[in-house]
C-alpha cells in the first residue's frame, strides 16, 4: 500500500518502506516506476526475512559501512539491500525473476 507522508519520509529521501507501507514525499511520485520498483525490492526483502530482522540487519549494516565509508550517503548506498534496489531499481521485471535472498550476494560486491 502506498502512502504520501511528507513528514515520515526524511529528509533528502523521496520514499520509505515499512512493510506493508511505501511512504512517498509527494503524490507525483506514485508516477515514478523506478522508484516504485525500488521499493517493491525493499517490500520483498523484509518479507524474505520475516520484517523484525531486516531493520536489525539493516541498521547493523549501515553502522558497519558508516565506520567503513566515513561518510552517511556512502555507508547508506552500499547497504546490501540499497545495493541491490539501486542496480535493479530500472528493470521493471526484476522481482519477477529475483531468487529467494539474492541480497546476500550484495554484502561484498564492490562499492556502489
Amino acid at each position: 500500500m502506498i502512502l504520501i507522508s511528507k513528514y515520515l519520509v526524511p529528509k533528502g529521501y523521496t520514499g520509505l518502506t515499512i512493510y506493508p507501507f511505501v511512504f512517498l514525499k509527494h503524490q507525483k511520485l506514485k508516477e515514478d516506476m523506478t522508484l516504485i520498483n525500488h521499493e517493491r525490492i525493499h517490500l520483498r526483502q523484509q518479507l524474505e526475512l520475516l520484517i523484525f530482522p531486516f531493520y536489525i540487519i539493516y541498521v547493523t549494516e549501515f553502522l558497519i559501512r558508516l565506520l567503513q565509508y566515513k561518510g552517511w550517503k556512502r555507508a547508506y548506498r552500499n547497504i546490501s539491500f540499497e545495493r541491490e534496489c539501486y542496480l535493479n531499481e530500472n528493470n521493471l521485471g526484476y522481482l519477477k525473476t529475483r531468487k529467494l535472498w539474492t541480497f546476500i550476494t550484495y554484502f561484498k560486491a564492490n562499492e556502489f
